[in-house]
């Protein structure tokens, strides 16, 4: 390791050269391998750059060889510490303690959870819609306590995202479901995460997406977004309301994608059993509607489409305080992209202050 580039919370990008000749970008997690100090010989793995991978442009560091860090808590003292082992039997699993376990300070209150109580809960495709999200929600409630459930389709760690590391002062707490960990909070599902949301942060609205790094094949099921369908069933399982926010684009070079993309399509019209409210920009560009609505035409018998007028969104998208951008495309190379989280944050900031309807409870 020649030093230190930057770092985030939970995160350390590095300069290192490489055997043989060369040099690599790396990413460390401190609480994994320990701390990188220059000289340090360091163990990575290069796959995901080497592919090329749009979020996968580093080598990651798996171990520094001949400084190993302390052992964790969990080996010198079990009694209070957690159990949830995550990214299961991969080298670096890590040991967290879960929000609603035993010896969680949380553990009474959620034992007893079984109701989100009419909860507004966004459900988006990529982690790119989490801060146009939060910015539509801003516009109509700036005070709303929002939380973000990190799932586990795309990148584990929650360090890995500078995204959320920059949003980290607009919400009030992130909650890691399933695989995912890094989080201020853990939770074994996405069921127990949405609880803790409501139960434990008090939020007012919440967010689940994957983290950074969709996969997909191009295929109609080969995508970790399909798990937008399954979040709308655990939200109206427990009593919540699901918001979709559509996947929406005029500037993306793929078929599949323009529109209304298959991923949406998919997720919404397939696998979401339960009826969720899907947020259509009122003011798109008139041919870019005509297309939007024609896709969507199929799904309007087993969900709501609901339209919401964007006045002030784009202005709230330019204050974002993190930088817009989805497959490499900003804010005025995708707007409608962006538009479109933001229109299903400002409708999830006012179902927020509405009185929960009389089907909310269990």
């Amino acid at each position: 390791m020649v030093g230190v580039r930057r770092r985030w919370a939970g995160a350390v990008e590095l300069d290192v050269e490489v055997d043989g000749g060369g040099s690599m970008r790396a990413l460390a997690y401190p609480a994994l391998v320990g701390e990188p100090e220059p000289g340090d010989r360091v163990l990575l793995n290069a796959g995901a750059l080497l592919m090329g991978l749009g979020t996968g442009g580093y080598a990651l560091v798996v171990a520094l060889p001949e400084r190993l860090p302390p052992d964790p808590p969990q080996a010198l003292d079990s009694r209070d510490a957690g159990h949830l082992v995550k990214a299961r039997y991969t080298p670096l699993q890590p040991i967290l303690l879960g929000v609603d376990e035993e010896a969680s300070p949380h553990r009474e209150v959620l034992a007893a959870a079984d109701d989100l109580a009419g909860l507004p809960v966004v459900t988006a495709d990529l982690h790119s819609a989490l801060p146009a999200i939060l910015a539509g929600v801003r516009v109509d409630a700036p005070q709303a306590r929002v939380a973000y459930l990190l799932t586990d389709g795309g990148a584990l760690p929650a360090w890995f995202s500078r995204t959320l590391a920059g949003l980290s002062d607009e919400l009030v707490g992130t909650i890691s479901v399933g695989q995912a960990f890094g989080g201020d909070l853990e939770a074994s599902t996405l069921h127990s995460g949405l609880l803790a949301a409501r139960h434990v942060l008090d939020a007012d609205v919440v967010v689940v997406a994957q983290g950074p790094g969709n996969l997909g094949t191009g295929t109609r099921w080969g995508f970790s977004g399909v798990a937008v369908g399954e979040a709308v069933n655990a939200v109206a399982a427990l009593g919540g309301r699901p918001v979709g926010s559509l996947r929406i684009s005029a500037a993306d070079p793929r078929p599949r994608h323009r529109g209304v993309s298959h991923h949406s399509l998919t997720a919404y019209g397939r696998v979401a059993l339960a009826r969720a409210e899907l947020v259509v920009p009122a003011d798109l560009e008139p041919l870019l509607a005509a297309e939007v609505d024609a896709a969507l035409e199929p799904l309007a018998e087993r969900h709501t489409l609901v339209r919401v007028d964007t006045t002030g969104l784009d202005a709230a998208l330019r204050r974002s305080p993190v930088p817009l951008s989805t497959m490499g495309r900003g804010l005025d190379a995708d707007h409608a992209y962006f538009l479109a989280a933001a229109a299903a944050g400002r409708h999830a900031a006012r179902l927020a202050a509405e009185p929960p309807p009389a089907s909310a409870g269990r």
